[in-house]
């Protein structure tokens, strides 16, 4: 080989090198810096008296959740969800199908589905 393919060859090489180093560091970053999955709500009625939601929670997904006054949940597909307050404290709710709960006013707090599968949970809540 002339000296002039074995200088474009390793040129070549090199810059291959460079490339599958900097895809795999970009590659890497997005990995870790992945958008927190958020739960989906679907709200059936809103007015002056009453606020009905479903709240989907896929494993992983996080909501938060405003303060809140007297509610009534039903799981209509149970599962483990964690909540999390400004203050740190974590409580841990097992949903079983088809529970009903009457759930006493709180402050604000974030909710992640800490499970395998998907949650489910139809609350109401009156104003």
């Amino acid at each position: 080989m002339s000296r002039i393919h074995c200088l474009l060859a390793s040129r070549t090489i090199f810059s291959m090198v460079l490339l599958v180093g900097a895809g795999s560091g970009a590659f890497a970053q997005d990995k870790a810096s992945a958008p927190t999955l958020k739960a989906d709500q679907v709200v059936y009625v809103d007015n002056d008296k009453v606020k009905v939601v479903e709240n989907r929670y896929k494993p992983g997904a996080e909501r938060d959740s405003a303060p809140a006054l007297y509610r009534v949940g039903r799981a209509l597909k149970g599962g483990t969800l964690q909540r999390t307050y400004p203050d740190g404290k974590q409580e841990t709710i097992e949903w079983k199908t088809d529970d009903v709960r009457y759930l006493e006013p709180s402050g604000a707090y974030r909710v992640k589905n800490i499970g395998k599968t998907d949650v489910i949970i139809y609350l109401v809540s009156p104003k």
